[in-house]
């Protein structure tokens, strides 16, 4: 082999490597963080893509029997079985902003083995706290919010569906994590996923995503690792329902051939 080629296929080696371990590699944890509380999302949005890398037409993707016009704050998105793209494959999407200026999104189920203690060196609140952090999408990975469930208003804190609020100031992460927090109802994210309104509503179109109400429960489920599998079922044994009603109603109309 020529030493061109083995060059070449060096490289295809480590870009692999890097597309698909992006998401937990991008963020040193002994930097310091930075927090969420700016207004303008930077925006990134999945490439649909079947497993042999190329661009998938709307016919690969399954029957999709959910509309864009349901996407909004709170909503969560359910990565399809075609979305092969590694930053978002089998991920829940939690909609935690949709608005003219951009649309972001966490995800719920990734969660890292790196402890609130070691993200949070520099503040004293975080001290000896082991509940891990979450991988929340593949842009500015430094970046932190949490979602907090309370039953009463958080000043400052942007609500986002069912008593569940957005915390992304470094003074709210101060007094929240001073409390020592239940992990069953704070979750710190690093980094997001963004798209424009439209960028989001032309993936679910053709079939990315499939679009679910927000919960606590989900949001904060305790085996995020198998949450995707459970929620694509749910959608799966739904469409599988839907086609068997229809079939009985094709059935069941007169043809009018007798």
């Amino acid at each position: 082999m020529s030493q061109r080629k083995l060059a070449i296929i060096t490289i295809l080696v480590i870009i692999s490597f890097f597309c698909a371990g992006r998401l937990f590699l991008s963020f040193d944890v002994d930097k310091s963080v930075s927090y969420g509380d700016r207004r303008t999302p930077s925006f990134v949005g999945s490439r649909i893509v079947p497993a042999d890398g190329e661009i998938a037409p709307a016919s690969f993707l399954p029957t999709q029997s959910k509309n864009s016009d349901e996407l909004g704050l709170g909503k969560l998105l359910v990565a399809s079985r075609g979305l092969a793209d590694p930053a978002f494959a089998k991920t829940v999407v939690l909609l935690v902003q949709y608005d003219a200026h951009g649309v972001v999104g966490l995800m719920i189920n990734r969660r890292t083995n790196v402890p609130l203690s070691r993200v949070f060196n520099q503040l004293k609140a975080a001290k000896n706290i082991s509940d891990p952090v979450y991988a929340g999408g593949p842009v500015d990975m430094p970046i932190v919010f949490a979602l907090l469930r309370s039953p009463s208003n958080i000043e400052g804190a942007q609500p986002v569906v069912g008593g569940i609020y957005l915390i992304s100031a470094k003074s709210q992460f101060e007094h929240i994590l001073s409390k020592r927090p239940d992990p069953a109802t704070f979750h710190v994210y690093l980094g997001y996923a963004g798209w424009t309104p439209d960028q989001l509503r032309q993936e679910v179109k053709l079939g990315a995503w499939f679009i679910f109400p927000g919960d606590a429960k989900t949001v904060f489920n305790a085996n995020p690792d198998s949450l995707w599998s459970e929620m694509i079922r749910q959608t799966e044994l739904k469409m599988a329902k839907g086609g068997l009603a229809h079939l009985q109603r094709v059935a069941a109309t007169p043809t009018g051939f007798f």
